[in-house]
């Protein structure tokens, strides 16, 4: 280019052809000049490659065995098991000088016990030239039971380390809410069992570092704390191993969402003085608490809450409707702890009063921006609880008698009343424990008002998974809105995943290493 813009004369250039030495057509040269048919015919590069190999697999938990005792789970025709296929290649190839270029599974019937792998390689040959040639790998699955499947199956009730997670309150509803978040990620995929218990489940497991690996998820949630302790099983002393079951006790805190709490003067110091009445706004490996009258916000980590140790003053099961008769804000919207509030004055009276007298209670509230007069809320009743807390007797005189909690749809969802929701949950696959009794009415009301909740914030359902509902018919529930046109709180659609997921196994990629779950046994 640069001969032609200076105006000199340039030669053009051609490429040449060669005959092949072999079979005499034309051809582009190449080091070898040969054609690359004959090249073929002449040399054969998947020479001394390995052609057929054996995957060791686990039937019962979908796991391939890699050497020398560590089971990696795969799905059939995914990414990571040609991955896992090719690893077996790589120092063949190495030995044999030839470069990988591409790799694809060829289908075959998942019961042939096969996995079929087409291969295209390049090696270099004759002078420098580079011949690529594809060709067929047989991986035959041998079907073998890792120790923790094979320990499973010749004693189910066999465990190395149990996980007893425990809170003592009277509802459930903290265990609905962990166990989606225990769905989401996975976190009891490798329990061999799982058992409901009075205040709590058992979480049993085959291998100890599952185990622990269990209690630090669940500490990364809630405030918790643990303690652990083993029993001797046996002990051989001829090789000198002890073999131990660990156990696991995990207390969750009391305090759960929505909850009335009067802070004792340690709690309040760390805070900041807020309070001495404050409310939980959310609990996760912290507690979010808020100073309803002054919109003051803090948190408590795990450290700090069993430090102090206090338990709520009232629970979500003790509240009360409320209809608001007048309300006026004080103050402008404020964000804090990335929720919206607004101080106000308000005239509230209980429902239950309605024709039998006339209290009425004039309170300070920080739901401002979603209560109107004519609406109901959930509200704790202090002008008529009957409470023995020592340290609400230190504040009579200074604390309100009524503190609102939430908006109430109540009225509102009476129209939609044993409609199917367009959305559902997963639930684990837990046995009830024989020794306690289940009050079925109970347990369908708390979850049914767990599930309210998550329509109601979305905060709460953005670390789970919400399902399509495939029974739901949009055309057998009407849209069911307030009187000022708003809608009734439900779950968008776009925050739903698709329903065949529903049914899917988690393809968790987690190593499961049975070679450990020995030494978790033996000491």
């Amino acid at each position: 280019m640069m001969a032609q813009d200076a105006g000199m004369f340039t030669v053009h250039q051609t490429i040449g052809s060669v005959l092949c030495c072999k079979c005499g057509i034309r051809m582009q040269p190449n080091a070898a000049n040969m054609c690359v048919k004959c090249l073929r015919s002449e040399v054969d590069i998947t020479e001394g490659l390995l052609k057929r190999l054996v995957l060791v697999h686990c039937p019962e938990c979908e796991s391939y065995l890699q050497p020398p005792r560590t089971w990696v789970k795969l799905q059939l025709e995914s990414k990571e098991l040609l991955t896992f296929c090719l690893k077996k290649l790589q120092k063949n190839m190495n030995i044999n000088k030839v470069k990988l270029v591409n790799a694809e599974f060829i289908w075959t019937e998942p019961h042939s016990k096969r996995v079929k792998v087409k291969v295209s390689v390049q090696k270099e040959v004759y002078n420098g030239a580079i011949l690529e040639q594809s060709y067929l790998i047989e991986y035959v699955q041998q079907d073998h039971m890792c120790e923790s499947c094979s320990r499973v199956a010749a004693n189910p009730d066999q465990w190395v380390a149990a996980v007893q997670l425990r809170q003592h309150v009277s509802h459930r509803r903290t265990f609905f809410y962990l166990e989606q978040l225990i769905l989401r990620h996975g976190a009891a995929a490798r329990a061999v069992r799982i058992k409901q218990m009075d205040h709590g489940i058992d979480f049993y497991f085959s291998n100890r570092s599952h185990g622990n690996k269990f209690v630090e998820f669940i500490g990364k949630v809630a405030p918790v704390k643990s303690r652990s302790d083993k029993q001797l099983v046996s002990h051989d002393s001829k090789s000198n191993n002890y073999n131990y079951k660990y156990t696991f006790s995990v207390e969750i805190s009391p305090i759960c969402h929505e909850d009335l709490i009067c802070l004792p003067p340690k709690a309040a110091a760390i805070l900041g003085n807020i309070g001495p009445i404050v409310i939980c706004t959310k609990v996760t490996n912290s507690i979010a608490l808020l100073d309803p009258l002054t919109l003051k916000f803090g948190f408590l980590d795990a450290e700090q809450y069993w430090r102090t140790s206090f338990k709520s003053l009232l629970t979500s099961r003790q509240l009360v409707e409320y209809i608001v008769l007048d309300i006026e804000a004080v103050s402008s919207e404020i964000t804090v702890g990335g929720m919206k509030y607004v101080l106000a004055d308000a005239q509230v009276a209980r429902v239950s009063d309605f024709g039998k007298n006339d209290t009425q209670f004039s309170i300070r509230t920080h739901l401002g921006h979603l209560l109107k007069p004519g609406d109901l809320a959930l509200g704790y009743d202090l002008y008529g609880a009957n409470s023995n807390d020592m340290e609400l007797d230190r504040y009579k005189g200074y604390i309100p008698e009524v503190v609102l909690i939430k908006k109430s749809y109540e009225e509102k969802r009476q129209k939609r009343r044993g409609k199917p929701r367009s959305w559902k949950l997963k639930s684990l696959n837990m046995e009830v424990d024989d020794k306690i009794k289940v009050n079925e009415d109970k347990n369908d009301a708390e979850y049914e008002n767990f599930l309210k909740d998550l329509e109601e914030n979305p905060e709460l359902r953005f670390n789970i998974s919400l399902y399509q509902n495939k029974d739901y018919q949009p055309s057998e529930v009407a849209s069911v809105t307030e009187d000022d046109g708003q809608p009734i709180p439900s779950v968008p659609d776009d925050e739903l995943l698709a329903a065949d997921l529903l049914a899917a196994e988690f393809d968790d990629l987690d190593l499961i290493e049975d070679g450990d779950g020995e030494d978790d046994m033996a000491e």
